[in-house]
C-alpha cells in the first residue's frame, strides 16, 4: 500500500487537501459533498460563508428555506439543509460547540458518537475525523474502490467498513499520511482512472495495475 502512495506522491505531489479555514467549514463541507462534485459543493459554500458564515450557532438560527437556498447546488439541497441544522444542534448538546473538547476523545469513541449523529454516515464521519479532527482514519469513496479493484487488490467483503479495515491494516496510524493517500487517489481517479476510457498510459499506477496491463494487451 505505501509503495502505491508513494507513486501516486511523485506523479501528482503533495495535492494539500483539505481547502477549508476552518474546522467549522470542513465540517460543513463533508455534509454538503454527499454525492456531489466538489466544484458544486464549493459553490454552496461560498454562500453559506456570506449569508451566514461558518459557525454552528448561525447554522441553528437560519431559516431552513434560506439556508436550501444557500445550498441548492448540492443534490438533495433541502434535505443538506436539513441535516446541516440537525447537526449544529447535536455539536450543541454533546460539546457546545467546542469542537477542541469533542475531539479530545480517541478515534474509536469519537467515530462511534459521529456515527450517531444526524445525517453523518461512515465516509462523511471519516472526512470529519481526518480533516477536521486530525486523526487517522481512512476515508473511502467510489474512487478508491475503482482504483484497487483495477489494480487487483482490495477485502474479499465489498463493504465501506471492510474497505476501510483493509486500508488501516496495512498502513501506520499516520493522519497527514492519510490525508495525502485519499487525496491522490481522488486526484487519479478524477483526471486519469475514468470510469469509461481510463487514461491507463499516463497513469502512474500502470506498472502494477492489473487493469492497465490487459488493456495494454488489447491495445
Amino acid at each position: 500500500m505505501l509503495t502505491l502512495y508513494q507513486k501516486l506522491l511523485a506523479h501528482f505531489g503533495d495535492p494539500q487537501w483539505w481547502p477549508a479555514a476552518s474546522r467549522e467549514e470542513m465540517i460543513i463541507g463533508a455534509i454538503l459533498v454527499q454525492n456531489v462534485s466538489w466544484k458544486n459543493t464549493e459553490k454552496a459554500l461560498q454562500l453559506v460563508r456570506e449569508k451566514f458564515g461558518f459557525t454552528f450557532l448561525a447554522l441553528r438560527e437560519a431559516p431552513i428555506e434560506e439556508l436550501a437556498a444557500c445550498v441548492r447546488s448540492t443534490r438533495f439541497y433541502q434535505s443538506k439543509a436539513a441535516r446541516l441544522k440537525a447537526f449544529a444542534f447535536w455539536i450543541e448538546a454533546q460539546c457546545k460547540d467546542n469542537l477542541d473538547q469533542l475531539f479530545a476523545r480517541d478515534l474509536t469513541e469519537l467515530r462511534r458518537l459521529l456515527l450517531l449523529a444526524p445525517g453523518i454516515g461512515p465516509e462523511t464521519a471519516d472526512d470529519i475525523l481526518l480533516y477536521a479532527a486530525n486523526q487517522p482514519s481512512f476515508v473511502i469513496d467510489t474512487y478508491t474502490k475503482r482504483i484497487m479493484r483495477r489494480v487487483g487488490i482490495g477485502p474479499e467483503r465489498d463493504s465501506y467498513e471492510a474497505w476501510r479495515a483493509y486500508f488501516m491494516e496495512r498502513l501506520p496510524p499516520d493522519a497527514l499520511l492519510y490525508n495525502r493517500y485519499h487525496a491522490l487517489i481522488d486526484r487519479l481517479g478524477n483526471q486519469l482512472c475514468r470510469v469509461k476510457d481510463p487514461l491507463c498510459s499516463d497513469c502512474p499506477l500502470k506498472d502494477c495495475c492489473v487493469h492497465a496491463r490487459a488493456k495494454s494487451l488489447l491495445d
